[in-house]
């Protein structure tokens, strides 16, 4: 049977990969999780509770701690989410450092110790938060590193593929797929702030708003209560 790693954060990108993974043939889904300091754990419930529908083979939560040094308002105490903007054209402080380089080199030693030639990550190009690790010029080169250094790529021939789906797809015609999919939305959570209900005004919101807007579908979490 085929195996996969995908790099599951609960929300609707790296959700919508886990199904497409599903999709393409990959019968055993080994899903990661990060907790990497973020100040809420709403993202991690939803994780939990995605893997639990997608019915994966195997669910870890790997604990990172990217809180230890400041500067990022999503695991600095000291500071807030701002509003989003999707005209910025600076890097926003949301930016985790090099979060995505520390997620796909532990995903790659998962994948060394299972013998597993496949990660899926949901990064994109096109709806572009000014992440810099979400670039393809960045996967391919992640890629090409991971396979000098783990037994599997170095040593067995084994080439491990790192797919990003979405690098080149609006998040518009992600949402589609996802539904064709049979992606339930409602168990996803993309706000970057905690709570019950999503801010809708953060930048990962706005995004989201977009996305089902421009597929002329209804987002399940921000339903009228």
């Amino acid at each position: 049977m085929k195996k996969a790693i995908v790099l599951l954060s609960g929300g609707l990108d790296s959700t919508t990969a886990l199904y497409l993974a599903k999709s393409e043939g990959f019968g055993e889904i080994y899903a990661l999780t990060f907790e990497y300091g973020q100040k809420h754990d709403r993202e991690l419930r939803a994780a939990r509770e995605v893997a639990r529908a997608a019915g994966v083979k195997e669910h870890k939560f790997v604990k990172l701690l990217l809180n230890q040094w400041d500067g990022c308002s999503l695991t600095d105490p000291k500071m807030e989410v701002p509003d989003g903007d999707l005209r910025r054209d600076t890097v926003p402080d949301t930016y985790v450092p090099a979060r995505n380089m520390v997620f796909l080199s532990v995903a790659a030693s998962y994948a060394d110790a299972l013998g597993v030639e496949d990660i899926y990550i949901g990064v994109s190009e096109v709806d572009y938060s000014g992440y810099v690790d979400c670039r393809e010029e960045f996967i391919r080169s992640m890629e090409r590193t991971i396979n000098l250094g783990t037994v599997l790529g170095a040593e067995r021939g084994r080439h491990i593929t790192i797919h990003a789906p979405f690098m080149h797809m609006a998040k518009a015609d992600e949402v589609r797929l996802g539904a064709r999919l049979g992606v339930d939305y409602g168990l996803t959570w993309t706000c970057y702030r905690g709570g019950d209900r999503p801010c809708g005004t953060c930048d990962s919101c706005l995004l989201r708003a977009k996305a089902f807007a421009e597929a002329g579908m209804e987002d399940p979490l921000v339903k009228p209560l």
